[in-house]
């Protein structure tokens, strides 16, 4: 048996699973869910899989991906009770768009690099989507500087952007000088509009590089906490609590941190 076979059947179960604990007499837990409360789920599933593909955990990127397709069936079996789709109606959707925007490959045009294949992809979607503008379409729900992210790339397809890296490296100077302005002033609703300005020109840096800014934010986060916790840790075996340690004793423990935790 193939693994497209294989990977077939076991979708089946995992619908049948769902349609059990969904039935009368099926989990009161997932009987009690809506769209809502499993759009939350479905989040997090997704954020644990980029985890996990970050950290090279190949292990639990196999399960993470398990638990996002699970919640991928259980909007699908809350919109059957809805009676607007079926799952199959899903799958058919995705097939057929996938062969349709892939000209190239499932029929007999043909296209020479990866720019084209993007530029006729996002051309069939505005069309598809009867879109008037570039940035029709946006999700409202994406975090804002994930949200910034997608504007500078949508834009970019059409040519509006800055030649190289160091151009938009430039601008993120002028904008930390514009903040540096503000704060001079000292009036509130010009730094909170240079803060944002800073944000969205950085994103473009990211962008430029070929960095998602919202993945690259979350990794740095998540290295500065491993070293505060280090900090935590050190003091604890000194016997000294967090607010018995001078800021000189907790920035030489974080220059030990730094060494050990890359």
């Amino acid at each position: 048996m193939g693994d497209a076979e294989s990977a077939g059947k076991k979708f089946e179960e995992l619908v049948r699973i769902l349609d059990v604990l969904r039935g009368e007499k099926g989990c009161p837990w997932d009987r009690e869910q809506d769209e809502k409360s499993i759009a939350n789920y479905f989040l997090e599933e997704v954020y644990e899989a980029v985890d996990a593909i970050y950290a090279n955990d190949s292990g639990s990127l196999n399960e993470e991906l398990g638990d996002v397709l699970m919640e991928v069936v259980f909007l699908a079996r809350i919109f059957k009770e809805k009676e607007e789709f079926l799952i199959s109606e899903v799958l058919d959707g995705i097939n057929r768009k996938m062969i349709h925007r892939h000209p190239h490959v499932f029929s007999e045009k043909r296209v020479e690099t990866s720019e084209e294949v993007r530029d006729e992809w996002c051309q069939q979607k505005k069309e598809e989507k009867e879109r008037r503008s570039v940035l029709d379409g946006m999700a409202s729900s994406l975090p804002s500087l994930l949200e910034a992210f997608q504007l500078g790339l949508r834009v970019s397809q059409v040519g509006f952007d800055w030649d190289n890296p160091l151009d938009v490296l430039r601008k993120v100077k002028e904008e930390i000088s514009e903040l540096e302005e503000a704060l001079k002033t000292k009036e509130d609703d010009e730094v909170f509009k240079e803060v944002g300005d800073l944000f969205f020109a950085v994103s473009n840096v990211s962008r430029h590089l070929g960095v998602n800014p919202e993945i690259a934010l979350r990794q740095a986060n998540k290295k500065f906490m491993d070293r505060f916790r280090f900090v935590e840790g050190k003091l604890e075996k000194e016997g000294k609590a967090l607010n018995q340690a001078s800021l000189e004793e907790m920035d030489k423990i974080w220059d030990e941190a730094k060494n050990k935790i890359k």
